[in-house]
């Protein structure tokens, strides 16, 4: 048991601060509905219960599978480039401006659009990538004030360039049919950006875990200067981790684009960048974690939205669970002294066996 305990323990830890949050959620609802039975079965099996709500929870998590797996690579190289939801909105929007330019068969063009937006988010995530291997700036403001940058200039591209005038409000033109990523769930929106997802989330555990490349940015993470010092190419590193993260966010916001809205409508930054921190987070930077750990997430928004919905709760109460469930995980001296005390019990039982019979 306790080998188990130490092996796991920080999925263990994780589980247990997801069911706190849960548990703290679960007594706020019952403190303040009026009817706390109701409101807790619209939260907990809301999603579950019609094609539709699950359809939305499958294509809520698309987004921020890609967006998680984005944050999760500069993570793993221990630069805090909080970038993504910049270069996924620019990366959605010049996509869109290159989709609706462009006229070629649906075969070439859907691969296309998507490299286009993935580039230029990649160019994104170079920004900050150069100034911090070159100069030692700060990839955490560096790309935070880059988000800003990438929503004017987003908007200004799809507002002077590309809006649809027909339309009552800030979109582009419609991209024509050539570039859409099919829904294939009747009844829902899903479409075949959560394949994608997956497939991104497959490819970047290969080259996490089973590349050069992956092994370099992983041992930075651990020790940047053991690391320069035993001839890894640190600048190398941290550049190259901030540009596949930028891709991989550009992508994101294509897929949206593609596959839910057929047009770019974001008058606001849509968010996904800052749910990829999250599920970073909760997922420890594992691309397979991250994929459930973004179905959790978007488990309980949609969630959230039945709750607001049927009941008297707000959906608010949702973003109490996420922070709990961040603080917990964040916080090092969670569960830390259970650890230590199972470690202790752990190096006497070997001890014990390893002693001389007597």
């Amino acid at each position: 048991m306790e080998k188990f305990v130490l092996k796991y323990f920080n999925l263990i830890r994780t589980i247990i601060a997801i069911a706190i949050g849960i548990i703290i959620s679960i007594f706020v609802i019952y403190v303040i509905s009026k009817n706390p039975g109701f409101s807790l079965k619209s939260f907990l099996l809301g999603p579950f219960l019609s094609k539709g709500r699950l359809g939305n929870l499958i294509e809520t998590a698309s987004p921020i599978i890609f967006c998680g797996l984005a944050i999760s690579i500069p993570f793993q190289a221990e630069q805090f480039n909080i970038g993504a939801e910049g270069a996924l909105f620019i990366g959605a929007a010049i996509g869109t401006a290159f989709a609706v330019s462009t006229s070629m068969p649906m075969i070439i063009h859907i691969p296309l659009v998507l490299l286009v937006a993935g580039l230029v988010g990649a160019f994104w995530g170079f920004i900050p990538g150069i100034l911090k291997a070159k100069w030692n700036a700060s990839e955490l403001v560096a790309s935070l004030m880059l988000n800003y940058v990438a929503y004017f200039l987003g908007l200004y591209i799809i507002n002077y360039h590309f809006r649809d005038k027909a339309a009552g409000y800030l979109v582009s033109y419609q991209l024509p049919k050539t570039a859409w990523l099919s829904q294939f769930v009747p009844g829902t929106r899903i479409h075949w950006g959560i394949v994608i997802a997956f497939v991104f989330a497959i490819l970047v555990y290969f080259f996490l875990y089973h590349t050069t490349l992956g092994y370099e940015i992983r041992m930075t993470g651990f020790n940047l200067h053991f690391s320069r010092y035993g001839g890894i190419n640190v600048f190398k590193v941290i550049i190259i981790s901030q540009v596949i993260g930028g891709f991989i966010a550009g992508i994101a916001g294509m897929t949206e684009v593609m596959g839910i809205h057929r047009r770019f409508n974001w008058q606001m930054s849509p968010g996904y960048g800052w749910d990829g921190v999250v599920v970073a987070i909760i997922g420890r930077n594992h691309p397979i974690s991250i994929i459930f750990a973004s179905l959790f997430l978007a488990y309980l928004r949609v969630g959230g939205q039945v709750l607001n919905l049927l009941s008297d709760i707000p959906s608010e109460v949702v973003t109490v669970i996420e922070a709990i469930i961040i603080l917990l995980i964040t916080a090092e001296a969670f569960l830390e002294q259970w650890r230590y005390r199972i470690t202790i019990k752990e190096a006497e039982r070997k001890e014990v066996e390893h002693e001389p019979a007597s």
